[in-house]
């Protein structure tokens, strides 16, 4: 019986060492990796699309390549089958892991945190250039791909930016600009598809 729950922790620990592997950060070398900015067009009138019992209302294209600064996957409760992932993305110097390494990078309950000693880069750039995003797959192969980012990578993602509601009066809005911070600034992003950039 012994040896059989040694078996079994080594195997967890093995599955664990294997996960941490695959999913480790990497650190890419000193450069703006993602200089560009994403890119958002309004739409008018937007479509609706079912998730469930989650009617998702688009707002605007929403096109982007940034680095992955930092990941939280969500594994329980209503909105985590809905958004199992957010991403923290940086843009511009927040690509470059020269400014990044001066800035302590977290993530927690749904938001996106950081923090710095001394600032290398103005605090308003670090604000504007990036984001706390939450992700949801339009599909499963999407979601896959999802699964597979690593911090440190640079993602390509489009899809769009979409407002989240149930027939019970829930209800969940993307934020419409990369200017602001705080409760409510987080963007909604509807991943039609996700691709990692060489660099």
């Amino acid at each position: 019986m012994r040896k059989l729950w040694f078996g079994v922790a080594l195997l967890l620990v093995l599955w664990g060492a294997t996960s941490w592997w695959h999913g480790r950060p990497l650190q890419p070398p000193p450069g703006v990796l993602a200089p560009d900015a994403p890119l958002q067009v309004n739409l008018e009138r937007g479509a609706s699309l079912q998730q469930g019992d989650v009617t998702l209302t688009t707002r605007a294209h929403f096109d982007l390549t940034a680095r992955v600064l930092s990941r939280k996957d969500y594994s329980f409760g209503a909105d985590a089958r809905l958004i199992p992932e957010d991403l923290a993305l940086g843009w511009g110097r927040m690509s470059d892991s020269a400014v990044l390494a001066q800035i302590d990078i977290r993530q927690s309950d749904r938001y996106y945190y950081w923090r710095v000693k001394q600032f290398p880069i103005p605090r308003r750039e670090i604000e504007t250039s990036s984001a706390n995003m939450h992700m949801i797959p339009a599909d499963a192969g999407v979601l896959h791909q999802l699964r597979q980012v690593r911090p440190g990578e640079v993602v390509h993602i489009e899809g769009f930016l979409v407002d989240a509601s149930r027939p019970d009066g829930w209800h969940w809005n993307t934020s419409m600009t990369r200017e602001d911070t705080g409760a409510g600034a987080c963007e909604l992003v509807y991943v039609e598809s996700i691709d990692r950039v060489d660099r």
